[in-house]
């Protein structure tokens, strides 16, 4: 006797995402933490109206995003989702559009400048410990644009680190890897400019100093000014490498 289709197995989506609906739910209205149990593959499926072939495929989709933690012969718990799956999707995606390095920028400046001001509220002396020795790796590498760059992107991703804002810190780590290009390239450019990495260098040290003051306002004003300071040794160290007698090699 032939088996008579369901409307899920007629229509697997419906059915996969009633299932997403029912995690995203739990999760949200705090029903669900990391670390809890799911109910167990029968109940969840009779719950949820779907066949066990096909929870069973949703939860392993789930699971590839660390939001299910599947043990065999344990059962399902709630995951704690992976950042680098966020961070995969936003390098992906934002890779493809123009005038991707523009757009970060503005995003990056968006995150550091509350973040900064977060900072000086609530930095901890290990937070200012980081920041100041982001601050000396970057100044023992101004002659290596990678690892200059890569010194330069610790330095401010531990700013970001020091607001103690989750959210502001799963934001930047979701760019992290476009970031981590960007500050690279500008470094490349610049390197070989004297006066451009003196200015480097003190425009960093303010930024700091202004932290460990502890003022917002003047946090902010001076980050802000570190980022078009920033534009325009870039301007500058074009100029210089391309100019006359100046061609980079």
């Amino acid at each position: 006797m032939n088996k008579i289709a369901t409307k899920d197995e007629q229509d697997p989506q419906t059915g996969s995402e009633r299932v997403f609906a029912f995690f995203r739910g739990k999760v949200l209205s705090g029903e669900l933490r990391t670390g809890d149990r799911l109910p167990a593959e029968r109940d969840l499926a009779a719950q949820l109206n779907v066949g066990r072939p096909l929870l069973r495929e949703t939860m392993r989709s789930l699971a590839m995003l660390g939001l299910v933690d599947i043990r065999h012969g344990s059962g399902a718990f709630v995951g704690k989702a992976d950042i680098s799956v966020l961070t995969n999707f936003f390098t992906f995606s934002l890779a493809q559009e123009q005038n991707v390095s523009e757009d970060i920028m503005q995003a990056r400046m968006a995150i550091e400048c509350q973040a900064i001001r977060l900072a000086c509220e609530r930095a901890t002396d290990s937070d200012l410990d980081r920041i100041g020795g982001c601050l000396t790796a970057l100044i023992n590498t101004l002659s290596d644009p990678e690892k200059g760059g890569m010194a330069d992107f610790r330095f401010h991703a531990a700013i970001v680190q020091a607001s103690h804002s989750q959210a502001l810190i799963t934001l930047y780590k979701a760019i992290s890897e476009l970031l981590m290009q960007n500050h690279v390239e500008r470094r490349q450019v610049t390197h070989k400019t004297p006066k451009v990495i003196d200015d480097l260098v003190d425009s960093h040290r303010q930024v700091f100093l202004s932290i460990v003051e502890g003022d917002g306002d003047a946090a902010d004003h001076r980050l802000r000014e570190h980022f078009a300071i920033g534009d325009e040794l870039r301007r500058k160290s074009i100029i210089a490498a391309f100019s006359s007698g100046g061609m980079a090699e």
